[in-house]
């Protein structure tokens, strides 16, 4: 019993480590909270107002003259971004994994899963380095006029090209960054199943890929779910990598897939030593308010997460 109790407290410590930051960001940005409303959320528009002039008094609250602060623009790129991300690493993820899981020997599948998992052991900040110096001028002057040329009838699609940095830059880069947590996760799964599903599929008649596809992989796709959920996570708080890519736009909402975007974790890095100037303090406070909204759109996402997780329990529980 006391062994149990122990793993219990050792299990909480996870939980009680969320709720003391969720509170402290919500105490400390409490101020900011006062002050902006909820038009922080739906106005475009963030100004640390004039720094060497005397404060005033808003609401109750001291700011610099002209001080305003709005995030939609930070949403947006924040969503769009990971959603991109999401788009690209869930299908390669999951063919990656099948590849690993059926498509090549144990022994060259342990090397190969070895590299897949040193990806995601590589620092975010190598992949924004390499984002630069690499991707972005491949897409910049190929990729991205080849899609406006051929793809610009679609909406989102059509317009400037940019000249690399932007949206679907940080969507590819955050994708290779979050595939090693999609394939290896659902690899594991996969090759655990076990062999009875697979070898009465392959005496059904089905091919080894109809096998994996229409048998093993719904067997795991709760696994799917789950790490596709811990990908998005990543994807989200993303920060040195997309700093370095995404063209750091400033009140600025993307009018096509390839222009600028800041999103909300890149922002606060890079306005913090800005907000540090500001005498009244409000700018932190209100980078803390962008944090808030941040945790509380991972909990968001976290909270669906488990709600699929749930109905599906449900169904794999009703059709046994």
């Amino acid at each position: 019993m006391s062994f149990r109790r122990f793993v219990a407290l050792l299990g909480s410590i996870v939980g009680a480590t969320l709720i003391v930051i969720v509170a402290f960001l919500a105490l400390y940005a409490w101020p900011a909270v006062r002050l902006n409303g909820f038009a922080f959320l739906t106005d475009n528009n963030w100004n640390l107002g004039s720094l060497y002039a005397n404060p005033i008094t808003v609401h109750g609250q001291q700011i610099m003259p002209g001080a305003h602060y709005g995030i939609l623009f930070l949403i947006v790129g924040t969503l769009l971004s990971t959603m991109i991300a999401l788009l690209i690493a869930v299908p390669v993820g999951v063919g990656a994994a099948m590849f690993l899981a059926e498509g090549v020997s144990p022994m060259i599948r342990t090397w190969i899963s070895l590299f897949v998992e040193l990806l995601a052991a590589i620092p975010s900040v190598v992949y924004g380095l390499w984002g630069y110096v690499v991707v972005i001028p491949f897409l910049g002057h190929h990729l991205f006029p080849f899609l406006v040329e051929h793809l610009g009838f679609i909406p989102f699609f059509g317009g400037a090209a940019g000249s690399g940095y932007g949206l679907l830059t940080c969507g590819f880069v955050l994708a290779l960054m979050i595939v090693p947590l999609i394939t290896a996760t659902l690899r594991d799964a996969l090759v655990s199943q076990a062999a009875s599903l697979h070898e009465g599929a392959l005496a059904l008649g089905a091919s080894r890929f109809e096998a994996q596809w229409g048998v093993l992989l719904p067997a795991v796709r709760r696994v799917l779910i789950g790490s596709s959920i811990l990908a998005t996570g990543r994807a989200l708080g993303e920060t040195m990598a997309v700093l370095m890519i995404s063209g750091n736009a400033l009140n600025y909402l993307p009018s096509n897939i390839y222009a600028p975007i800041s999103t909300m974790a890149s922002f606060i890095v890079s306005q913090l030593d800005s907000a540090l100037t500001d005498p009244t303090g409000m700018a932190v406070r209100s980078l803390a308010e962008v944090a808030l909204v941040l945790c509380v759109i991972s909990i968001i996402v976290n909270g669906f997460a488990r709600l699929l997780l749930y109905y599906e329990g449900r169904q794999s529980a009703g059709v046994m």
